[in-house]
């Protein structure tokens, strides 16, 4: 569902991106995420809720509002110059997890998106599903070791874009999700591939704001040594992160036999 929107936005869109209507029905839940503009919406239930079965249940959406980085962000912090209706960062992620849910790559289901345009700048907001009972690599890897064959298996899922063409535009430790049940089997001694991993993939990609399908190329080395630099860099910040170089080798002997 894209939604372009202007300043008499029709009402569904305004309910649909309006974080104030979901906090007055209690069922939204603000995170940090990026740069601090997530948050996730519950339907079905009330934020805060204990009840992680009922957690485990309800639909879920996950709300993302465009913010800028870097030196933009001194001059706006979510505005961006308007280059038409194909062009709108929003609408272009949304195509473009369309696409690679088609394909079968594991990335969340994209549920609307919309831009809200003033003059010759707009501003944008994406929805997605909400991926329950997961944790990013950056907090897998926190007070825990995780075996080589974890990570064989998001080297072989990085493959999997790769071999499609996809490339991620800021690929990194927190951009990576893993399921809990996965991690807990291993820690309890498992060290076979998931057998439902086609109905529950192991391993999803996030965050394609600005990602692509080209030719396959150099890029796909840049885009290693990006994770690759993250990893190393959230080891150096903080003492309890389980990272060391045989990990990496582990994870790109996984991309290299998924290739």
């Amino acid at each position: 569902m894209e939604l372009p929107t202007d300043r008499s936005a029709d009402r569904l869109a305004n309910a649909l991106f309006d974080r104030s209507h979901w906090a007055s029905l209690g069922v939204l839940e603000e995170f940090a995420g990026g740069r601090g503009s997530v948050a996730l919406i519950r339907m079905g239930m009330r934020a805060g809720s204990s009840n992680d079965g009922q957690i485990a249940n309800a639909q879920a959406w996950v709300l993302r509002h465009y913010r800028r980085g870097g030196w933009a962000a001194r001059f706006s912090a979510d505005r961006y110059f308007w280059l038409g209706t194909d062009r709108a960062r929003s609408f272009l992620e949304w195509r473009l997890l369309a696409q690679l849910r088609r394909q079968g790559l594991p990335v969340p289901h994209p549920v609307a998106a919309r831009y809200v345009r003033r003059n010759c700048t707009y501003r944008a907001d994406l929805l997605t599903s909400w991926l329950p009972a997961t944790r990013t690599l950056a907090e897998a890897i926190t007070g825990a070791e995780l075996p080589s064959a974890l990570w064989s298996m998001v080297g072989r899922t990085i493959a999997a874009f790769h071999r499609e063409g996809v490339q991620h535009p800021d690929l990194n430790a927190a951009n990576i999700l893993l399921r809990e049940d996965l991690l807990e089997g291993w820690k309890d001694g498992r060290t076979e591939d998931p057998v439902d991993a086609v109905l529950a993939p192991p391993v999803h990609l996030l965050d394609f704001d600005r990602g692509r399908i080209r030719a396959r190329g150099a890029w796909e080395g840049r885009v290693l040594a990006r994770l690759a630099r993250s990893l190393r860099k959230i080891r150096r910040l903080h003492v309890d992160v389980r990272f060391s170089e045989a990990n990496w080798l582990a994870l790109m002997e996984g991309y290299e036999h998924g290739l």
